[in-house]
């Protein structure tokens, strides 16, 4: 399934091209995880105004505290973003409960978010495709990765949600090896802006930024301000939930 939205880099470009002439911005967010008051601040630290553009990285929900607001916030603000895999897990239980499929016995945190979404939240949630590209920007915001070499639209969206590492025989895997970032094999020309990578924190390679700082591990929620290129940041309050091993 091919879901780089149609609206989406469209939308974008709009915006880019508004920058131009009164200057509104692109503020990309790594993976927030209902992270509410540090997105809150994040954004007054960013001096976010009307007319600025947030685009999320993907993994707005799950783990922390206040998935729902994170989504609400999204939503009232206008914001884009991309698909990432925890956003996925409750898009497919939102579907799964309009059918009528029965909670499961052990409910995941997954079930017990989208089953306080509304419909509005559901939609918005829907509609965040697998990558966004921006000619005027020459970004492409996605919330794991992409496999060098690969046209955008022949990328696979599981990987796109889920990659972390590149192995030397080519190996593509969601696991954190030091020595094998897949960003060490784009080369280009779009920057890349992802998430997904707490364990690695603050990637900055040549034509690949990595945004996922750990906000709901205690560590911090940063965003990517466009198109400087501006790194702002914001501590966790506390830590939410433990790295699991």
């Amino acid at each position: 399934i091919q879901q780089e939205a149609a609206l989406g880099p469209r939308l974008l470009d709009a915006v880019a091209e508004r920058a131009k002439q009164c200057h509104p911005r692109v503020i990309a967010i790594g993976d927030v995880h209902g992270c509410i008051d540090e997105l809150q601040d994040l954004l007054r630290r960013c001096n976010y105004q009307p007319g600025d553009l947030v685009v999320f990285l993907g993994d707005l929900v799950c783990k922390g505290p206040d998935s729902v607001s994170v989504i609400q916030l999204a939503r009232e603000i206008g914001a884009l973003g991309v698909r990432g895999n925890h956003d996925f897990e409750v898009i497919r239980w939102a579907q799964a409960i309009q059918v009528g499929v029965k909670p499961p016995k052990n409910t995941s945190e997954h079930y017990r978010i989208a089953s306080r979404l509304s419909q509005d939240d559901v939609a918005w949630l829907h509609n965040l495709p697998w990558y966004i590209s921006s000619r005027d920007l020459g970004t492409l915001f996605v919330h794991a990765g992409f496999v060098a070499g690969i046209r955008l639209a022949n990328q696979n969206p599981r990987l796109m949600m889920n990659m972390r590492s590149i192995l030397p025989d080519g190996t593509v895997t969601s696991k954190s090896f030091s020595n094998w970032p897949w960003s060490r094999l784009w080369d280009g020309p779009q920057t890349v802006l992802f998430g997904h990578d707490a364990d690695r924190g603050l990637q900055q390679n040549e034509h690949a930024i990595g945004l996922d700082t750990g906000c709901v591990y205690g560590g911090s929620l940063t965003a990517c301000i466009l198109p400087e290129k501006r790194l702002v940041s914001i501590e966790a309050k506390r830590k939410y939930r433990h790295k699991s091993k």
